[in-house]
C-alpha cells in the first residue's frame, strides 16, 4: 500500500520539508506515491497525475511533483508550462541524481527531503517568494 510507504512522522517530515522549500519560492511542490506505474514511460505516468491531481492549477504554472513507483523502482521530477519555459533543459538532472543516490541506499525520506529542499532553492531564482503568495495547492502527499 502507497500510503504505508512512509510512517507518520516521515510524512511530516516531507510535508515539512515542501512547506520550508515553498517558503523560497512561489512554486508548488507534490509528492505523488503509487504502487506501480501504469504507463511504459514514468515520465508519461507523472504527466498524467500531474493533470489529475490540478498541479497545473497554479498561476505562474510553477508546480513540480515529484512522483514515486514503489514496486517498478520508477521516479520523475518534473516541472509545469511555466518552469520549463524560463529554466535550462537539464534543470532537474542534479534534483533526480540526488535522489537516485538516497534511492540506491534506502533513504527516502532523506532523499525527499533533500530533493524538495534543492528544488525550492533552484526555482527561488525563476520564481522568488512574494509576500502576497498564496499556497495554492495542498502540501500533503498523495498516494494512487
Amino acid at each position: 500500500m502507497p500510503q504505508h510507504f512512509f510512517n507518520e512522522a516521515q510524512k511530516a517530515q516531507i510535508v515539512k520539508a515542501i512547506q520550508a522549500a515553498e517558503l523560497n519560492s512561489s512554486g508548488e511542490i507534490r509528492l505523488h506515491i503509487e504502487k506501480n506505474c501504469t504507463k511504459p514511460d514514468v515520465l508519461d505516468r507523472a504527466k498524467e497525475v500531474f493533470q489529475e491531481i490540478g498541479m497545473t492549477n497554479t498561476a505562474q504554472q510553477n508546480g513540480v511533483l515529484f512522483y514515486l513507483a514503489i514496486e517498478d523502482r520508477k521516479f520523475a521530477v518534473i516541472g509545469d508550462k511555466g518552469i520549463d519555459k524560463v529554466v535550462p533543459e537539464d534543470f532537474w538532472e542534479s534534483t533526480k541524481e540526488l535522489l537516485k543516490s538516497h534511492f540506491s541506499q534506502g533513504l527516502f525520506t532523506e532523499g525527499f527531503i533533500k530533493a524538495i529542499h534543492l528544488a525550492g532553492e533552484q526555482l527561488k531564482q525563476y520564481f522568488p517568494y512574494q509576500t502576497d503568495d498564496t499556497n495554492e495547492l495542498p502540501d500533503e502527499i498523495s498516494f494512487g
